[in-house]
């Protein structure tokens, strides 16, 4: 060491090399940020440089207005589900999450796929109309279809949509093919109805706009999840003798693909590619081809559908991987549920129901209440805390582990199906909010660290090491807190946000 440097010892086990001004000490912020779990970045405003410090990573937004269920679903309108790694891609057949988050391979991960039917939802409400814009509708809006010789292509009437739509076929020829020449940016949501043979395609190619990278997606009658290869990116579709609408987020496909082939994220690929043409193969028919910026209610459709579809006999969603939680505690075998799951199931059920009347939703809403009155050991995922206070757990072991967030989500999902299915003071959706409320606030204190919040009760049931929320989560439980303070009044809910949103400034709670 030489000049002001200082050697720190760090409870005498390490030590670090520091720089000393008199009588302060000043330490590198590599240490403390790993040390305490701190965070901190160099900014420049106005020229100026500054050093910003903050104690959490995580955001709290106060709720401007009471909750509704009719509404957004508290702050998913700020969730991108499609974008995360842990997103094998969006199903070509389901037009949902596959999800990779136990399971490399891909499976439907039933709270997943309601996370991105919520989030769908949520920013149909908060966010303004997209752009749309018709391509070719058979009707009005026509494009100049290339055709090539051994190609057919032609405008009938359809007696299923009552309208005129374009029949194509082709050959078994490479270069036969219908083919549309496009000059679109921005907007990158696909929507069209769709009929296609079996060994037919729909091949969507995106240029950069420096013209040196292209990207074909290929939309094939085929069973197989994705396959990407090079610049050329391959979903399953199925085969459907009927029509079906398809709607396709074009570069989150495209994002997908690379993934799969382990290339690194693109910064912005949305300002960067352009859509350049569409073309068709093999034997089929289409219709109503449009793009925009955004189609939220048809993906959230599409998670609500999924949820009405795959309900069991017994109202739930089983997932079908394995998941251990704990050394000391049984994995979770495949077909297990999750409270989190049915709760957030209920929230799309529900608002479902509300948007469109049909009442298959509003049974499937109710019927997914039924596996949180079922104990854990009997494949339900109702817990109990000292046989009093009951407690829907995300993750069904035994012992229980009384998961917050998870049980707190749940609790919306009752609350939502009990607003939405009408104010009926005896409804066994209210009973069970009811009964989870008072669960809730009478273990409360028993998830504060003093510095933070704890992720479950490990340390209460299994006797192990405290499982400490981190701050994303944490944030979560906040957030959740000052929603509920919203709908109950018990100063317990309010008081426990503000506190423990002060945790996130550095905040304490007191000592001897």
């Amino acid at each position: 060491m030489t000049g002001n440097d200082i050697e720190c010892l760090i409870n005498g086990e390490y030590s670090v090399a520091c720089r000393r001004d008199r009588d302060e000490v000043y330490m590198p912020f590599s240490f403390i940020h790993k040390y305490f779990e701190v965070y901190g970045k160099i900014t420049t405003t106005d020229g100026e440089e500054k050093f910003e410090w903050s104690h959490s990573y995580s955001k709290i937004y106060h709720p401007k207005k009471k909750y509704d269920p009719r509404g957004t679903f508290t702050t998913f309108e700020n969730y991108n589900v499609e974008v995360r790694d842990r997103v094998k891609c969006i199903s070509g057949i389901e037009g949902v999450p596959v999800s990779m988050q136990w399971e490399p391979r891909g499976f439907f991960y039933p709270t997943q796929i309601a996370q991105f039917g919520l989030a769908h939802y949520s920013k149909n409400i908060s966010e303004p109309e997209p752009r749309r814009r018709i391509i070719d509708d058979s009707e009005k809006n026509l494009q100049n279809w290339i055709v090539s010789k051994d190609a057919y292509m032609a405008r009938e009437y359809d007696s299923k949509l009552q309208t005129n739509v374009i029949r194509f076929s082709t050959s078994d020829h490479a270069t036969s093919q219908v083919w549309l020449k496009l000059d679109i940016s921005q907007d990158f949501v696909l929507s069209l109805d769709l009929l296609m043979t079996s060994n037919s395609s729909l091949t969507v190619v995106l240029q950069n706009k420096d013209k040196r990278e292209t990207v074909y997606l290929h939309y094939v009658t085929s069973q197989q999840l994705i396959y990407a290869q090079d610049e050329h990116v391959y979903y399953g579709m199925g085969v459907s003798p009927r029509w079906r609408r398809v709607t396709r987020d074009l570069i989150i496909d495209m994002q997908k693909g690379w993934a799969l082939q382990d290339r690194p994220k693109r910064k912005s690929p949305r300002t960067k590619f352009k859509i350049s043409s569409l073309i068709l193969s093999g034997a089929g028919s289409v219709d109503n081809v449009s793009v925009s910026g955004s189609e939220h209610m048809a993906q959230f459709s599409a998670a609500a559908r999924w949820l009405r579809a795959h309900q069991r006999p017994r109202g739930g969603w089983p997932i079908p991987v394995r998941r251990r939680i704990h050394a000391r505690l049984a994995e979770l075998k495949p077909g297990w549920h999750s409270a989190m799951s049915q709760g957030h199931a209920i929230s799309v059920l529900s608002r479902a129901y509300y948007r469109t009347g049909d009442a298959s939703y509003l049974s499937a809403a109710k019927k997914a209440l039924y596996l949180l009155d079922v104990p854990s050991a009997s494949g339900g995922v109702k817990a109990m805390w000292m046989d009093k206070y009951v407690w829907y757990e995300e993750y069904p072991t035994t012992p229980p582990l009384f998961v917050l967030n998870g049980f707190i989500y749940t609790l919306l999902g009752l609350y939502d199906l009990h607003i939405i299915e009408g104010d009926n003071s005896i409804s066994l959706a209210k009973k069970m909010f009811d009964d989870g409320m008072i669960s809730l606030k009478t273990l409360l204190p028993l998830f504060d660290t003093g510095s933070g919040s704890f992720y479950d009760l490990r340390h209460f049931t299994l006797g192990v090491s405290p499982n400490i929320a981190r701050w994303d989560y944490h944030a979560t439980h906040v957030n959740q807190l000052y929603l509920l303070a919203g709908l109950d009044d018990d100063p317990i809910l309010i008081n426990t946000a503000k506190r423990w949103e002060g945790y996130m400034q550095g905040k304490r709670a007191a000592h001897n």
